[in-house]
């Protein structure tokens, strides 16, 4: 492991710059994850260089090998992080003239277009969501749009992205998020955990997102305030929420006003290697909001577990515009009531597990990632 640039011992013949990969968890970093394994899964990876800007070398890194070459550039300063960055970034483009650049955030577009235009090179940008839904500053916009690519996850957020930053469509291609088959799985409910959550014989809706004051876009809210009429229907139903953040007390007012406290059960964060057991707890997962793709859903559905999500946004992807799941208005607790009462019924074919785990890996499996990953790189300008 390196943590300043230093000679890797073929060319590279790109270089992939990103915030930070390994030193912490979210979808982003677990997006990343798969990508980089995507890449060494190639049938012949070519040699390449990516550079780390908040990652120190102490991080967990098990994708070190021949075919990737890492610099973790992680500071007290971040200034000083960034001209590290730049230090690196420049060594490699003078040293190696790779073929092509791949910018992994919005954040670092500015930097990677203007050393790119310098040394006359053609970069790609990673987007994801939000980041770029809504216009960009000056420099960031045109730096965007000089891009020679723009890999993004969903049609939604390509197109958000395009009419927000006057981009071109035509550079913009699909770089979709998968699940990993072996890992969920479907299975039954543990016994531990519906003791631990006091779940009893019932019915259970599930989420899992952060519960941030600044990301009640999720629809934990909507779907509490749903629970009155859906209880009406499934007496037993209880509501599991995972995850953590400064508006848990807000919701667990909101399920108190409702008369639906005893119903919602806050667990809290739950490490990843623990999700799949969590998934296998839900008769339902239950999300109506606007993601810019939403894994949780394919997540869910790996597990066999049928899902709920919001009808204008990225979701539409892992549902295939609903033939997988229920699309249902993001901010409407009566249409997310009826849809869960339907699910919860079970007499739907989006309720058949086996059929939702086979449909969910036949496009959206690492192997899957694999093939498109590599159609892309052959796609790119040099």
């Amino acid at each position: 492991m390196n943590n300043a640039p230093g000679p890797s011992t073929t060319s590279p013949a790109y270089v992939f710059l990103f915030l930070e990969v390994f030193s912490c968890e979210g979808g982003i970093q677990s997006y990343v994850r798969d990508i980089l394994t995507a890449y060494l899964k190639q049938p012949h990876p070519l040699p390449a260089e990516v550079l780390l800007l908040r990652d120190g070398p102490d991080c967990e890194n098990p994708l070190e090998g021949v075919a990737l070459h890492f610099t973790y550039l992680a500071s007290h300063w971040p200034s000083l992080g960034r001209f590290k960055l730049v230090v690196g970034l420049t060594y490699y483009l003078l040293r190696y003239r790779p073929r092509h650049i791949i910018c992994g955030h919005i954040r670092l577009v500015q930097l990677v277009a203007g050393l790119c235009r310098w040394f006359r090179l053609p970069y790609t940008v990673m987007t994801y969501g939000k980041e770029v839904w809504h216009p960009l500053p000056t420099a960031e916009r045109a730096a965007l749009q000089g891009a020679a690519r723009i890999w993004t996850i969903s049609r939604y957020s390509r197109d958000r992205a395009c009419r927000a930053n006057d981009l071109q469509a035509s550079k913009v291609r699909m770089l979709p998020c998968v699940v990993d088959g072996e890992v969920f799985t479907p299975g039954p409910k543990s016994a531990e955990l519906v003791e631990r959550y006091g779940l009893g014989a019932g019915s259970v809706l599930m989420t899992v997102a952060r519960l941030w004051s600044g990301d009640i876009y999720k629809g934990v809210d909507v779907t509490i305030r749903a629970l009155p009429a859906i209880a009406s229907a499934i007496p037993d139903v209880k509501y599991l929420v995972i995850g953590r953040g400064d508006d848990q007390p807000r919701l667990a007012r909101l399920a108190q006003d409702l008369g639906v406290a005893d119903r919602v059960v806050f667990a809290g964060f739950v490490p990843t290697a623990d999700l799949a057991d969590h998934y296998r707890l839900a008769d339902a997962y239950i999300m109506p909001s606007q993601e810019g793709f939403g894994i949780v859903y394919l997540e869910a559905m790996a597990c066999g577990v049928p899902v709920l999500a919001g009808d204008d946004d990225g979701s539409a992807d892992p549902l295939q515009d609903g033939r997988l799941g229920w699309q249902v208005p993001h901010r409407d607790p009566e249409a997310v009531a009826a849809a869960c009462i339907e699910i919860l019924k079970g007499n739907d074919r989006r309720c058949q597990g086996e059929w939702l785990r086979q449909e969910v890996l036949a496009h959206f499996s690492a192997e899957a990632l694999t093939r498109r990953l590599t159609e892309l790189l052959t796609d790119l300008p040099t």
